[in-house]
This record gives C-alpha cells, structure tokens and sequence, in this order.
C-alpha cells in the first residue's frame, strides 16, 4: 500500500511537470526575483515560483517537489535578497557537509569559511558513513561545475569546528548560514543556543539564515532530545524574543502549510535517496512522516543588530 501510493504520487507531480509548473523542461528566469521573503515553511508553491525556479540552475538541478532543494534555494534566495551574493563579501558555514554552497559563494567571488564537526569526533561517524561530512578537509567541497581549482583555492578555507562551541576568533563574517544542522546538536535548547552565538559572528547589520526540522503540529509533544529533534512553532516563536532582547531581529515565520495537492502527500519509506524492491521512485518529498510526527523545512531569517 506504502509502493502503491508512492507510485500514484509521483504520477501527480510528473503531471505538475507535464503541465510545466515544475520539471526538467522548465526554463528558469534568467535574473533573480525579488519577494520579500521571510522566515518559512517548505511548501509547493515555492517549488512552482520563479523566486525558486531561478536558482536551481546555479545548483545544476531542476525544480523538483523535495524539500532538500527548497532549503538551497532558500538560503541563496536569502541571501541575494540582503545583498549577501557580492563580490567581497565574507561567508561562514556551518555543518556544511558535502553542499555546493561553498564552491558556489567562491564562484561570485565570496570568501568563505566552511566548518563541520571534526571527523575524529565520535558523533560524526553517522555523518561519514553516508557521505554527508566534509571529511576533515575542503576537498569534498570543491565542485568544478560551480567554480574551478584556483578560485576555490583562494576563497574557501575549511576548519573543525563544533556547533555547541564556536570560536572566539570567527568574527566580522557578512553572513552566516547552515543548512538542516541545528537539528542535530542533541536538544532542543542546543540549537536555540547554537543560532544566538552564531550571531556573533556577523557584523553589525548582517545576515543568518538557518533550515532546520520543523513539526507542523503547532500543539502538543515533539521530539526535543536526540539524534534529530524537531522545532515547533512556539520554539521559533520563542527564538525570535530572544533574539529582539539581544538587538537583532528574526523575520516573520509563515507556517501556513499551504493548499496544495502536493503540500497534503506525506511521504512515507522508502524515501527518494534509498532504494526500493522495484527500484527508485521520486514521489514528493515536501512533508514526511517521522516516529509519528509530520514535519517538513523551515529556513530562518535573521539581521544582526546595526
């Protein structure tokens, strides 16, 4: 029943492609589109709007309903939108694993610090083993499609860094990012923690943009201790009081979880990266189905106070 609905959904959204609100034969805007954006969820329609459609060629990809790409193009919309994606500006990631980002900041020119956990670490071997940490040197982060050797060379430096203890000596960044990270840092209040202190790392004025696991359900329990928790609306709600007593200010966080056929088909395993008895499907992968919660993405916003 889990395969048979699986193969139904990924009719519908290869219909959505058909129809051209999505897929491989999508022609991209060729500039930046400019919407304001704020604090939120993962949802269809920003897999079917040009804001998102524009940067999935610079990551080498095809709008595709899964939320992994949402969080990417989020980040770089982010950013574009603060001015953040110029020539001379300072970058600092977090938990970057293997992403893109890195060698695509360098290629506009950006200088860039990627970090993830130490690779000696113990809880980093999860990470490794599926080939999702950076492995203790830049090399994995360098993506020749995006930028060529030299250019990265110069741009992009890599360190250890832990999350739960960031270095004194990381300041003066224009932005800072991560990308489904604070999740994973143990507690809840771990990733709150982590998403203050990160803040201390930018400029006056500039920009942090973080994705994370969010729980739909605004009421009620949630996972807050473990491998991956999830965040709920009043913990965001929280984060940002915090944040506005410190000076900065996170932007508004729209959870609304959108009216899409797509937005309602939470996916179940095998999910898009595994396989299957008859082989790989890709179904939608906005919302899924996690040790009994419905989660999807959310991405945060926030300016350092000027």
């Amino acid at each position: 029943m889990r395969w048979n609905a699986k193969v139904l959904a990924t009719g519908l959204a290869r219909e959505r492609f058909a129809a051209g609100h999505a897929g491989p034969d999508l022609v991209a805007p060729a500039a930046p589109v400019r919407v304001g954006l704020t604090s939120r969820v993962c949802r269809q329609a920003d897999i079917e709007h040009d804001w998102l459609r524009h940067w999935c060629p610079a990551l080498f990809c095809y709008p595709l309903y899964h939320r992994k790409l949402w969080e990417d193009c989020f980040v770089l919309q982010a950013l574009w939108e603060a001015g953040m994606l110029q020539e001379g500006r300072r970058g600092l990631g977090f938990a970057v694993g293997q992403e893109q980002l890195p060698s695509l900041f360098a290629a506009r020119g950006i200088a860039v610090t990627a970090t993830d956990l130490d690779a000696a670490d113990r809880r980093a071997r999860g990470w490794l083993a599926s080939g999702q940490h950076s492995a203790a040197s830049a090399e994995h982060l360098h993506y020749p499609h995006q930028v060529d050797r030299a250019g990265f060379d110069d741009r992009v430096r890599f360190r250890a860094v832990d999350m739960r203890r960031i270095p004194a000596d990381l300041r003066g960044y224009d932005f800072v990012w991560s990308v489904c990270a604070l999740e994973h840092l143990g507690t809840l209040q771990r990733g709150l923690d982590f998403v203050r202190r990160a803040m201390d790392c930018l400029k006056p004025g500039g920009i942090a943009v973080h994705t994370t696991e969010y729980n739909l359900a605004p009421h009620g329990g949630t996972i807050g201790r473990g491998y991956t928790v999830l965040y709920q609306r009043r913990h965001l709600d929280a984060l940002a009081a915090a944040l506005a007593a410190e000076g900065h200010e996170m932007l508004p966080l729209d959870d609304a979880a959108g009216d899409g056929l797509l937005d309602q088909f939470i996916d179940l395993p095998p999910y898009p990266h595994q396989r299957f008895v008859l082989g790989p499907l890709h179904a939608p992968h906005l919302r899924l189905a996690f040790r009994g919660r419905i989660i999807t993405s959310a991405g945060i916003i926030i300016r350092k106070a000027a």
